[in-house]
């Protein structure tokens, strides 16, 4: 199975339409529609996002090796997620832009 293919699979196994998917982790859905097509590359950031945002396994979503979901996720992760869903939505926008910035500048680094 593709990588676009293991979208579409983890997309399906959530039971979540494209358009709630996208919404989830802030991108639009027409971008989820043309990563499952295959009319788009996935990128680390993307990766990155829904590997944070569904607990997936980020080796399992490159390559397909390994279990689909995470075993169990970290205390950061628990207590980081929970003061996220504790915030307004318009902070949750600025907070996801500054982990985005984040990852792009370790991106840049390596």
């Amino acid at each position: 199975m593709t990588i676009s293919g293991r979208i579409k699979y983890l997309r399906k196994a959530l039971n979540l339409s494209q358009v709630e998917f996208a919404r989830s982790i802030h991108i639009s859905n027409g971008y989820i529609a043309e990563l499952e097509c295959e009319h788009r590359r996935l990128n680390d950031r993307i990766i990155y996002l829904i590997s944070l945002t569904f607990g997936v396994n980020e080796k399992w979503l490159k390559t397909g090796e390994g279990d689909m979901f995470q075993k169990t996720p970290g205390e950061k992760l628990k207590r980081m997620t929970g003061m996220f869903n504790e915030l307004p939505p318009k902070f949750q926008d600025y907070i996801m832009k500054q982990i985005e910035q984040l990852i792009n500048v370790t991106a840049d680094k390596e």
